[in-house]
């Protein structure tokens, strides 16, 4: 039993070093953009395109990442993904002018955005019950983990004083990217690909014995009652059907309160959103750090707690650190007696609220709820409304905080969190310790 539980912790941390690159490629660009714009003369809205233009990748990576995933399966599209990674980062780093790098900025974000849906469906797919939230959760710590070793990284090469730093800042992605790729080759087919793809029964069973001995029978049978159920060839058209619509809409929701609650506006903003306090330049700098710190601390307990308590006691717990922590950020900004002084700790609060809760979550509830056939075109439909909402939330939100003022902004996502903890109580199901076939069949015996 010990080598099995080795076995399933190696496939599902090479498949979450995908979460590793996603947050090293996100991150990174922060240490070579001043020179990317000094350099080649950049206007400010070039400059703005060169540094988005992955995140434009990640939104279409994210909507058709689940394409291939289903085609070709899991293992191959994240071998895919590793190469996007390292033709990317020897790309943009050697990049002799801006088209030509954000060119290869965009390939990252097309990886970073099929990361975000096939690494997630992969490990759930291969990962027992009972470890399941707790082994695609390592995800989402990867992704934590991988911002901090950028900013580490451009840190370290800035301080070099090496001539053209931001190249080598980028280019340095290449060698987590090459050892993923490598890594992956190692890994083995996802056995619920097999099974709904190929009826390969045999080779699932092998697959699974390693990585769920006990429940592989159970597996099995179940695997092959749901396959009958879905007769017609599986679509992205199919989750809006009957059968599937309420499901599809759990993952919509999941996502869209996850950006409502204004988590990449605070982090991408952090800065801006001190000094507009009071708080003085150096110290909001020295704030972010602790922004940073606090998420991966956080995560490690999300990823700790979240098989013990389970997916919706996370989500009360993050809910209600939401409402408590933007509410007194908005009475920091509308004239509260504690004025500045206390902002950071709100901000802190809610990063270590967002990091227990639903960004433990997210990633893990989207990769269970869907039936084997269609969880990687469910997957791409969840991570696709993350990333539009994210980009879209990011773009608007120092325009509406100039416009309507940051406390009024933070008491918005505020109510909408109350939206949340509603949604979490009155609908959202518990998957703790079950099977992914038997998610299934309890949301058929509620449609009943």
């Amino acid at each position: 039993m010990k080598e099995n539980k080795t076995y399933v912790l190696f496939l599902s941390l090479t498949a979450a070093l995908g979460g590793f690159l996603f947050g090293f490629d996100t991150a990174v660009i922060s240490g070579a953009e001043r020179d990317i714009q000094d350099i080649w003369e950049l206007s400010d809205l070039k400059h703005g395109l060169a540094v988005a233009i992955a995140l434009y990748g990640t939104v279409i990576g994210a909507l058709f990442g689940g394409i291939p995933a289903d085609r070709y399966g899991r293992k191959t599209s994240l071998f895919l993904i590793g190469v996007l990674y390292l033709g990317s980062a020897l790309g943009s780093a050697l990049a002799p002018e801006v088209n030509s790098f954000m060119l290869f900025r965009f390939l990252g974000g097309l990886g970073v955005g099929a990361s975000s849906v096939v690494a997630p469906l992969y490990i759930s797919e291969i990962a027992p019950a009972s470890k399941r939230g707790q082994l695609v959760a390592l995800y989402q710590f990867n992704i934590v983990f991988g911002i901090l070793m950028a900013y580490f990284s451009n840190y370290l090469i800035g301080n070099a004083q090496l001539e053209n730093a931001w190249r080598w800042m980028l280019g340095v992605e290449a060698i987590p990217a090459l050892i993923y790729s490598l890594l992956i080759l190692r890994v083995p087919k996802s056995p619920r690909w097999l099974i709904a793809k190929h009826n390969d029964f045999e080779n699932a069973r092998r697959i699974l014995t390693k990585t769920d001995p006990s429940g592989v029978d159970e597996t099995i049978a179940l695997a092959i009652t749901e396959s009958k159920k879905i007769a017609q060839k599986p679509s992205i058209q199919m989750l809006f059907g009957k059968h599937f619509r309420s499901i599809s809409f759990m993952a919509i929701l999941m996502a869209f309160f996850n950006q409502l609650s204004g988590i990449n506006a605070i982090i991408y903003y952090a800065p801006r959103i001190f000094e507009s306090a009071g708080i003085a330049t150096e110290e909001a700098l020295i704030s972010t750090i602790g922004i940073g710190a606090i998420n991966l601390i956080a995560t490690l307990a999300g990823l700790y707690l979240i098989d013990k308590f389970g997916r919706k006691v996370l989500m009360y717990i993050g809910s209600f650190g939401y409402i408590i922590s933007l509410s007194l950020m908005a009475y920091s900004y509308l004239g509260g007696t504690i004025g500045s002084t206390f902002l950071p700790y709100f901000v802190f609060l809610f990063i270590a609220s967002h990091a227990i809760g639903q960004g433990s979550v997210i990633w893990v509830f989207i990769s269970e709820i869907f039936p084997n056939q269609l969880r990687a075109y469910g997957q791409s439909l969840g991570s696709f409304t993350h990333w539009v909402l994210a980009a879209v939330i990011a773009n608007v939100f120092p325009m509406f905080a100039n416009q309507f003022g940051a406390g009024n902004i933070f008491t918005f996502f505020a109510l909408m969190m109350v939206l949340q903890l509603t949604w979490v109580f009155v609908k959202m199901p518990e998957t703790k310790g079950k099977s992914l076939e038997e998610i299934q069949q309890n949301f058929r015996k509620n449609e009943r």
